[in-house]
């Protein structure tokens, strides 16, 4: 069984909403809160007011796993990270954290401001139980990965925000933490200095040291990381291997039925074309929010018309659960059909294509609807409408145990041929 270095037990956060209480006030202080006195009372007759950041959070980390955490703004990722990092006192429940950890929660994070950063990177070291000899044998390394050579000496309260991030996680992942918290941080840096946190970070990992990263970034949490944890609302709301986690987390709150209704009432702009509805329909004939990859499925459109239009065409977007596009196809883009379909009546139609047998991968994936006059007019566009998932049991190479990677499974024509010496 492996050594669990992070554990967490009915972790729950709150905190007051409203203001903290001040310090000494100016005359203009005192003047404009008294005014604002008439407009809080009723608040105050309430009372204090709460809110839970975190709740009922329970898990375990083993020594040298990389743990992506992922989840919506607001969800409670940088609060979990500040209470395994002590920054701040879990409310109810407790975590236990077994090494030295490193943290990199917030630009400038552990930084004394008049400090130069030489100075900094010491104490830092010194925060984290290292020697002087043990900082010092590290430091042109850390100096080196930060760029900021020609400033080391100046009081980081001088440095950009740039600056600052590239010194802290130099700091961060060199002085050899055995557990490395990293939050969305890294969105602040430019390109360049992202890949090579990333390729940092690989290295760190591969030594055996235990990382929990919190990310917006999915590419970068699917490089890093094998198991994710979501977090919604506060609460973890799946753990899983993290390509299933990511498909997770981008499909919270979208449509999953294998249908996308859609009435008069919805805000629009004013158009001839209405849309009505969007399925998947399964090779049984009925809507599916799954299909088999190793059998056809049919997508449908249907739409009213409240008056004639000329050149319409009606079409899907397919795209992979990260949003990245696969396909766009329209009814018209055969040139006999869009000529006997160039003015279409007012009415109500459906408009149906058919994904072929063996051509996608086990998965999930988002449809999008658009409607517009070719080359002319947008009437209507809903990129991410629904989604729906893929079953590969049957598909080609089904009798391999391991998954298949990318988004598309053909059934391609093979042929194998004894050479001839």
């Amino acid at each position: 069984m492996p050594d669990i270095v992070i554990r967490a037990e009915g972790i729950g956060k709150r905190y007051r909403i409203g203001s903290l209480q001040t310090g000494y006030q100016t005359l203009r202080d005192v003047v404009v809160d008294g005014a604002r006195s008439v407009f809080r009372r009723g608040a105050r007759d309430r009372g204090p007011e709460y809110i839970w950041a975190l709740r009922d959070i329970s898990f375990e980390v083993p020594k040298g796993q990389v743990l992506g955490i992922i989840g919506p703004n607001g969800a409670g990722k940088s609060t979990l990270l500040k209470i395994l990092s002590r920054v701040t006192e879990p409310t109810e429940g407790y975590a236990e954290v077994i090494g030295r950890v490193g943290s990199l929660l917030e630009v400038g994070t552990g930084f004394h401001p008049e400090l130069s950063g030489r100075e900094n990177i010491y104490l830092n070291g010194a925060v984290l139980g290292m020697r002087r000899a043990e900082i010092r044998r590290k430091f042109d390394e850390i100096v080196s990965f930060s760029e900021v050579e020609q400033f080391i000496d100046t009081p980081v309260k001088r440095y950009s925000t740039g600056m600052q991030l590239r010194l802290a996680f130099a700091v961060a992942a060199h002085l050899e933490p055995e557990i490395l918290l990293v939050d969305e941080v890294l969105a602040v840096g430019d390109a360049a200095f992202q890949r090579k946190c990333l390729g940092k970070m690989d290295a760190v990992a591969q030594e055996g040291r235990t990382i929990l990263f919190v990310s917006h970034n999915m590419s970068a949490v699917e490089r890093l990381t094998h198991e994710t944890i979501v977090v919604e609302g506060g609460r973890i709301v799946k753990r899983a291997p993290t390509s299933e986690a990511i498909d997770y987390y981008l499909t919270i709150g979208m449509e999953q039925m294998g249908e996308r209704l859609w009435t008069h009432d919805e805000d629009h702009t004013p158009s001839p074309f209405e849309p009505v509805a969007l399925r998947v329909i399964g090779p049984n004939g009925a809507v599916a929010s799954q299909v088999p990859t190793a059998e056809p499925f049919d997508i449908e459109l249907e739409y009213k018309l409240t008056e004639s239009i000329t050149g319409l065409r009606v079409g899907i977007y397919l795209s992979t659960s990260k949003g990245e596009r696969l396909l766009t196809s329209y009814d018209t883009d055969d040139l006999e059909t869009f000529r006997s379909r160039e003015r279409r009546p007012a009415g109500r139609y459906i408009s149906r294509c058919r994904i072929p047998a063996n051509w996608l991968n086990e998965g999930r994936f988002m449809l999008g609807f658009n409607a517009s006059s070719f080359g002319v007019r947008s009437y209507f566009t809903d990129e991410f409408a629904l989604n729906f998932s893929t079953d590969g049991t049957g598909a080609p190479g089904s009798q391999w145990p391991e998954a298949r990677s990318g988004p598309f499974r053909p059934a391609l024509e093979w042929e194998i041929l004894e050479a001839v010496n």
